[in-house]
């Protein structure tokens, strides 16, 4: 972030994975390191479905972007968003409404650089550094300033970050303060594993992130009960808290194909 920040830039360390570049390297991109590619191997390895479920999140942060546009909602922030896409936030919200604006919320060297590179290329886009744990700092910033009025309706993404938060970090409390941030009309958007029906893949996957991230913490496998916490205070849109393909599938034949997959995904709009 900008002068508030007091926190030292983060290092670039090509030798320990990250999570952004470990999505990137799912996706077929090649913005990633030995490292996240080795990471990304391990954890196919026990659960070979998690690429569905990254390309499923990724297939419904644009249909809600595309339906929170249409709603008239005019200015998106995007937390744990990881590096650019083919379709990237500001593209989709931009079709619906030209003139919306767009932070995206990153804290890794290489998903900052690239972002400001590629992404923050006109006055109503830009890439600043935070996390969702540093609410205060992140929406103190100057640049997120320039472009998100905190008096009108604004959509906070949360689509890969949650997930690899430890309950002793508390990220509920996080949550809750950023939604008391916002102005009434805003919406929370969120993306979370689950592990209700698969708990046996629960330990194995937590374990391999503990090693190889080295900050995967001792609780964040999480139940869908857990997760609907993050909505206390706001009012769940319809269809509700789903698997992430059921949540207003461009093609609903294709949303019951079946797959071991176990993202879900919902959308809550600030009511007072």
């Amino acid at each position: 972030m900008s002068g508030t920040d007091r926190r030292p830039p983060p290092r670039l360390d090509t030798s320990t994975p990250n999570v952004a570049r470990m999505l990137d390297y799912i996706l077929g991109g090649k913005d990633n390191f030995a490292a996240d590619r080795q990471a990304v191997e391990q954890i196919l390895a026990i659960a070979p479905e998690i690429k569905n479920m990254v390309e499923e999140t990724e297939a419904f942060l644009g249909r809600v972007v595309r339906h929170l546009a249409h709603e008239g909602i005019d200015q998106f922030l995007a937390l744990g968003w990881g590096l650019p896409t083919r379709e990237n936030v500001h593209q989709v919200a931009r079709s619906v409404i030209p003139g919306a604006c767009v932070v995206y919320v990153a804290d890794d060297p290489v998903v900052l650089s690239h972002g400001r590179a590629l992404l923050a290329t006109d006055g109503a886009t830009a890439v600043v550094r935070g996390d969702v744990l540093h609410q205060d700092e992140l929406m103190a910033d100057p640049e997120l300033r320039a472009l998100i009025d905190p008096d009108r309706p604004t959509a906070v993404l949360i689509t890969n970050a949650l997930q690899f938060i430890p309950d002793e970090d508390n990220p509920h409390k996080s949550v809750a303060l950023l939604r008391d941030s916002l102005a009434v009309g805003s919406h929370l958007v969120i993306a979370h594993a689950v592990f209700d029906d698969h708990p046996e893949v629960a330990d194995p996957i937590t374990a391999v992130y503990r090693r190889l991230l080295n900050r995967y913490g001792e609780r964040a496998a999480r139940t869908r009960r857990e997760v609907l916490r993050f909505f206390d205070g706001m009012e769940l849109v319809e269809p509700g808290f789903v698997y992430a393909r059921h949540w207003r599938p461009d093609n609903p034949l294709a949303a019951q194909r079946p797959a071991r997959t176990w993202t879900m995904a919902g959308v809550a709009r600030k009511t007072g």
